[in-house]
């Protein structure tokens, strides 16, 4: 088990953090719908409540945080005030989306609740590009009127333009390598770390298998490093954090929670790794043995 230091707890499952210069940490609560900002003092407040689920989350061009919202799920809570996450809602009256915050008013926005006239099923993860514009992961959700498919799309924040890139199953954390070059995506039910070359403006060339996970796990969200290593939030039996170069090789730390869901960069150098505990409802802090990649609009 790996050391780590309690930055804040109690939270309805966060994921999505996003790391300020001023020490603070905004991060979504998926089972509240909120999204909340932890100080570094340990105290927090809520900017905005979302509604649904809302999952993965990056700051855009403009500033405002853009949201992968699943559309919401049921949840138990375990004996010891665990959160667990069960099937998905089974009515459509709550869609999947992407929706903007503005971090200083707590407005919000919807950009995105569908794709070529199909509803998007329950979207997870997002990335910005240097340009400005945004790949998300659609895990897929079997509901009426949705798709069940998982799907990765492009598209642009102003909600101008949105196109599927690729299909295929239960996609779950996204990220772009230095540069942008290529495209990874990690599957959660198969373990699965998946690379596209970047080819244009939503067109991803051959899919290739960068690495599974050990038997027993699962794969969540994901974040690079500045030397191009996809650290992967790691779920169920393998709990912790896989960490993958991009020819394969993988080493793992392991974490004390099922739901170890995300990963971000900030502190000194980017050499803090801010993770989220989302079974315990806790955000911890690692010292991470290299520094993570900028992220395009991130105010590091």
């Amino acid at each position: 088990m790996t050391d780590f230091r309690i930055l804040g707890e109690g939270f309805l499952f966060p994921e999505g953090p996003v790391a300020f210069p001023d020490g603070s940490l905004v991060f979504v609560e998926i089972a509240g719908g909120n999204v909340t900002r932890l100080w570094g003092d340990g105290k927090s407040e809520v900017i905005a409540h979302l509604g649904g689920g809302p999952n993965g989350a990056a700051l855009g061009p403009d500033g405002a945080l853009y949201v992968c919202n699943n559309g919401g799920m049921d949840w138990t809570r375990g004996p010891n005030g665990e959160i667990n996450p069960t099937a998905k809602r089974t009515d459509a009256k709550e869609t999947g989306r992407i929706e903007r915050v503005d971090l200083g008013t707590g407005s919000v926005d919807r950009i995105y609740d569908c794709c070529d006239g199909r509803k998007l099923g329950s979207p997870n993860d997002i990335v910005f590009d240097a340009e400005g514009a945004f790949w998300f992961t659609d895990f897929g959700r079997s509901a009426p009127g949705t798709e069940g498919e998982s799907s990765i799309h492009y598209a642009l924040p102003d909600g101008s333009i949105i196109v599927e890139a690729a299909l295929g199953s239960s996609f779950n954390g996204v990220g772009l390598s230095p540069g942008g070059g290529t495209l990874y995506a990690a599957e959660t039910m198969s373990t699965m770390l998946w690379a596209w070359p970047v080819e244009d403006e939503g067109r991803l060339g051959e899919q290739r298998l960068v690495g599974t996970g050990a038997d027993g796990a699962g794969f969540d969200s994901l974040a690079l490093t500045d030397a191009g290593n996809i650290c992967v939030a790691t779920l169920y039996g393998g709990a912790g954090m896989t960490t993958f170069t991009p020819d394969g090789d993988s080493t793992h730390i392991a974490l004390p929670d099922m739901f170890t869901t995300n990963i971000c960069f900030g502190g000194t150098d980017r050499r803090t790794a801010f993770i989220t505990l989302a079974h315990t409802g806790k955000i911890i802090a690692v010292d991470w043995p290299e520094p993570g990649l900028v992220l395009h609009f991130n105010p590091y």
